[in-house]
C-alpha cells in the first residue's frame, strides 16, 4: 500500500483529491470543519517536503455551475485551518486551471473549483480525468468519503499516474482501521449495529459474521428480530418482510459460534415525542399503543459487560432515538462503555452517519480509537466491497 511516506514531494506538484464536501449555513460559513482538519496532515507533509498542493473536491450536488456550491466560499476557512495562503481558481480543468497550476511555487496551495460543476466528474469520463491529470506530478487520494464512487477524480485519474500515485494519511488510516476490525483485530471482536432498519445492514451482518465473536443488535432493527421470535412489540418499528431473514441471520450466527445480543428491556413511549409518557418493559412484552425508543437499564448493563470484555469494537448505529434527549441514555451509556474499554486498550472504530453524529454530539470523539469520515464508503468496506477509489491506487 503506497502512502505519502513512499514519496519525496520536493519540487513536485501533488494533485490531491480531498473531501471538502462540508456543510455550510445560509451565510456560506462552514458549520463542521472536520473534513478539512482531517486533510491537514497530508497537505502539510507535502509542503514540508518542498512540494506544492493542488486540491480538488466536490461540494454538494450542483446541477451545472451554481454559485452556492462554489468552493470559493470555503477557501478562507481552508486557509485558516492550514495556516497557509490558499489560491483559488474558478475552474478545475482547461487553460485557466492549467495556468494556475503551472505558476504554483513550492510551498503554495491551489484550490480548484467544484469538480461536480462538470457532469463528466460523476460519469467517470476519461478525457476529463486526463485534463485533471495535467495539473500535477503525483496523484494523492485522501478522500475516503468518496472512495466508493468510480468518479473521474477519485478513480479514473489514477490511470494517468501509473508509478506516481498514493494514499494520503487520512485514507491510509481509514483502510487500516477497517482492516483492524475485519482482518487483524485482537479477539474478542464485537460489532454493535443499531439504527432503524435491518434491510440497510443485511450485507454488513452477513459479511462480518465470519469476523466477529459478539454481535449487539440495537435500535429499531432489534424489534424485527424480537417479533420474528414471537415477541410482542406494540407499535414499535418493524420490517415484517424481513422477519424470515432475521431468523436466518440468527441461525447463521449460531452455526458460526457468534453470540448475538438483543436488548432484553426497553424504554417504551406512548408517542414519538420527547415529552411522551414512558415505562420500562421487557422487549418482547411491549403493550399495544406503546413503542420501544431506547435500550432499558438491564440491556445497558449487559452490553457494558460485553464491551468491557472485547478487544476490538466496531460501532455502527445508535441504540435509541438519541436525537431526543429523553431517549438518548442507551446510546450515551454505550459510548461511555466503549470509551472505557478503549482506555483499557481496546481498539474502537465508529462509522456510519448516525453513530458519528452521536459520538460528536456527546463528546466521545477523542475517547474512541478512530471515527470514520466516510458514511457510505465505510459501510461498503464492511460489506466486503473493494472500493474503486482504493483499488485505483493499489493497481
Amino acid at each position: 500500500m503506497k502512502t505519502l511516506n513512499d514519496f519525496n514531494f520536493a519540487n513536485k506538484k501533488a494533485l490531491i483529491r480531498v473531501d471538502f464536501n462540508v456543510p455550510l449555513n445560509e451565510k456560506f460559513e462552514v458549520t463542521d470543519d472536520t473534513r478539512i482538519v482531517s486533510a491537514k496532515p497530508t497537505i502539510i507533509k507535502i509542503l514540508e517536503d518542498g512540494g506544492s498542493c493542488i486540491l480538488m473536491s466536490h461540494l454538494g450536488r450542483p446541477k451545472g455551475v451554481q454559485d452556492e456550491f462554489s468552493l470559493r466560499h470555503i477557501a478562507k476557512k481552508v486557509e485558516d485551518i492550514l495556516g497557509v495562503e490558499v489560491i483559488f481558481v474558478d475552474e478545475c480543468v482547461g487553460p485557466k486551471a492549467e495556468a494556475a497550476s503551472a505558476s504554483l511555487k513550492p510551498g503554495q496551495i491551489l484550490l480548484l473549483e467544484n469538480l461536480r460543476f462538470h457532469k463528466e466528474e460523476e460519469a467517470g469520463d476519461k478525457a476529463f480525468s486526463e485534463q485533471l491529470s495535467k495539473l500535477g506530478d503525483i496523484y494523492v487520494n485522501d478522500a475516503f468519503g468518496t472512495a466508493h464512487r468510480a468518479h473521474a477524480s477519485t478513480t479514473i485519474v489514477a490511470e494517468f499516474f501509473p508509478k506516481s500515485k498514493c494514499f494520503g494519511y487520512l485514507l491510509a488510516q481509514e483502510i487500516e482501521s477497517i482492516e483492524k476490525v475485519m482482518k487483524t483485530g485482537e479477539k474478542p471482536v464485537l460489532a454493535v449495529l443499531g439504527g432503524a432498519k435491518v434491510s440497510s445492514k443485511i450485507t454488513i451482518i452477513e459479511n462480518i459474521l465470519d469476523k466477529v465473536d459478539h454481535l449487539i443488535i440495537g435500535g429499531g432493527m432489534s424489534f424485527t428480530f424480537v417479533k420474528a421470535q414471537g415477541g410482542t412489540i406494540g407499535n414499535s418499528i418493524c420490517e415484517d418482510d424481513k422477519m424470515e431473514l432475521a431468523l436466518d441471520i440468527l441461525k447463521q450466527a449460531k452455526a458460526k459460534n457468534v453470540q448475538v445480543h438483543i436488548p432484553v428491556d426497553v424504554i417504551a413511549a406512548d408517542k414519538f415525542s420527547n415529552d411522551a409518557n414512558t415505562q420500562i418493559v421487557d422487549i418482547d412484552k411491549i403493550p399495544n399503543g406503546w413503542e420501544g425508543v431506547d435500550a432499558g437499564p438491564k440491556s445497558i448493563a449487559i452490553f457494558h459487560d460485553i464491551v468491557m470484555k472485547s478487544k476490538t469494537i466496531l460501532w455502527n448505529g445508535p441504540l435509541g432515538v438519541f436525537e431526543m434527549e429523553s431517549f438518548a441514555k442507551g446510546t450515551i451509556a454505550l459510548g461511555n462503555s466503549i470509551a472505557e474499554s478503549t482506555k483499557n486498550g481496546a481498539f474502537s472504530l465508529v462509522g456510519g452517519g448516525d453513530s458519528v453524529a452521536a459520538v460528536k454530539q456527546f463528546g466521545f470523539e477523542d475517547k474512541v480509537s478512530y471515527v470514520s469520515t466516510g458514511g457510505g464508503a465505510m459501510l461498503e468496506s464492511l460489506e466486503g466491497i473493494v472500493l474503486p477509489g482504493i483499488a485505483a491506487i493499489l493497481e
